[in-house]
């Protein structure tokens, strides 16, 4: 069974581990036979699930059911699990619907934003909850950036965005997430916080590596985002089916074969 010991020994050892979305049992079982190291019960769902343009629509009830799918078929993955949009606004808020989700199943819990957090990753590292802190491009925060959109460049966003990092990191944060940043950004902040990072077009040189499932897999409507692979339809998939669309994932980001510069942002 994955657990952030296993994963702060990978950070120790220059060993790349891998991070999928998921959002249901037959999935997740599949996962574990390909022995994916991460599970990551995104808001996500609320696109590629259940229709919605955009994140903001899913509730903690709404998350803490996905969970429970996950939970119920996993024995091998670290289950991380996001709060949802304004879920978490106020420490009581945050602490109920933590609880929640570490009920239904989860392991470590994923919130957005920066040092801001602090407190909260203080409050829920100190009630045994582990959090992972999700930085750069969030989301939950797509009407204040006006869209999807790469962040952390220039001199001084870059700088921000790695003094979040760090005092995330000093509050308590036991993982990072670090999505559509600079490489040599994503590279910096993962060699300056001593907890493991993982990058989503963010470069090679994070500890791990989290991709959308259904992006993985081709099942994308519109333009397919630079930092996805179809790992689906790749020749090396000899099976030619999920099970080894998740494999040869797994394979790709251990061997250092994915992500490649084509994958990131400068």
């Amino acid at each position: 069974m994955t657990t952030l010991s296993t994963l702060n020994k990978f950070k120790k050892d220059g060993t790349k581990f891998t991070c999928l979305t998921c959002y249901d049992s037959m999935f997740a079982r599949m996962m574990n036979k390909a022995e994916i190291d991460t599970i990551l019960v995104g808001d996500s769902l609320g696109m590629v699930v259940q229709g919605h343009d955009s994140t903001l629509p899913v509730t903690v009830d709404d998350m803490a059911y996905h969970t429970a799918n996950i939970a119920r078929s996993n024995n091998h993955a670290l289950i991380l699990s996001d709060l949802p949009f304004m879920s978490y606004v106020t420490l009581s808020e945050a602490v109920s619907n933590s609880r929640k989700l570490m009920q239904a199943g989860a392991h470590v819990i994923k919130i957005e934003g920066g040092s801001e957090l602090c407190e909260l990753v203080t409050t829920l590292a100190q009630a045994g909850t582990p959090t992972c802190v999700h930085l750069g491009l969030t989301p939950q925060s797509v009407n204040v950036f006006g869209g999807y959109k790469i962040q952390g460049r220039g001199d001084e966003a870059a700088d921000k965005l790695l003094a979040d990092a760090e005092a995330v990191v000093a509050a308590g944060a036991a993982l990072l997430v670090l999505e559509c940043v600079p490489a040599e950004l994503a590279k910096a902040v993962t060699q300056a916080v001593a907890v493991p990072v993982i990058g989503i077009g963010a470069g090679a040189d994070t500890d791990g590596q989290v991709l959308v499932m259904h992006d993985m897999l081709g099942m994308v409507h519109g333009r397919v985002p630079r930092f996805v692979h179809d790992f689906l339809t790749d020749e090396r998939n000899s099976a030619h089916s999920i099970e080894g669309a998740f494999a040869l994932y797994q394979q790709s980001v251990r061997d250092g074969s994915f992500p490649q510069e084509q994958h990131q942002f400068s």
